[in-house]
């Protein structure tokens, strides 16, 4: 199923997973989780994910993807993010990969999070936002830019084509 906002690219998540540190035994929230990719990986380390998504289509995508690897510690909650950090348990990392009211979303990441908070989007507004809020609340870690090409036959050879950019804006809280 493809929906406005995934999945996430393979090289892409697996830097962004790295930032996060996820550790044996955390409990890690991937906001605006869309196909349910990020969530997978994490809940192949975390003990307990959170998958939250407002879009019915992302949570309908995620339930058949968590279903069919078979996860068992990936919770998908149709929820809107602020909704979910307000009530939600300690978490020990945070993914979000939706960037719709990010300045508020980081506020409660903030109070919720106790580790890193992995923020990602193509769009320099909400890099700028990410970064400028994380600064304001002194989380700021650090910005990356991450630009992957991939090998297509082309004239009886190979080029590369690029994949949009993708700026990772790493928090860290504690």
């Amino acid at each position: 199923m493809r929906f406005k906002g995934g999945p996430t690219q393979d090289e892409v998540m697996a830097v962004s997973l790295q930032k996060l540190g996820i550790k044996k035994g955390d409990v890690v929230a991937d906001i605006g989780c869309g196909t349910g990719k990020v969530a997978m990986a994490m809940g192949e380390v975390a003990s307990k994910v959170y998958a939250v998504d407002v879009r019915k289509e992302a949570v309908e995508a995620s339930r058949v993807n968590v279903s069919t690897w078979g996860r068992t510690n990936v919770e998908i909650r149709q929820q809107d993010g602020l909704e979910f950090l307000q009530d939600c348990e300690p978490l020990d990392a945070a993914f979000v990969g939706g960037t719709r009211r990010l300045h508020d979303m980081l506020l409660l990441l903030k109070d919720r999070v106790r580790g890193r908070i992995v923020v990602n989007t193509v769009l320099l507004k909400s890099m700028n936002q990410a970064v400028d809020t994380m600064v304001k609340l002194d989380i700021f870690k650090e910005a990356t830019q991450v630009q992957i090409c991939r090998s297509h036959h082309l004239a009886g050879s190979i080029m590369f084509k690029p994949i949009d950019p993708v700026f990772i804006i790493v928090g860290e809280v504690g």
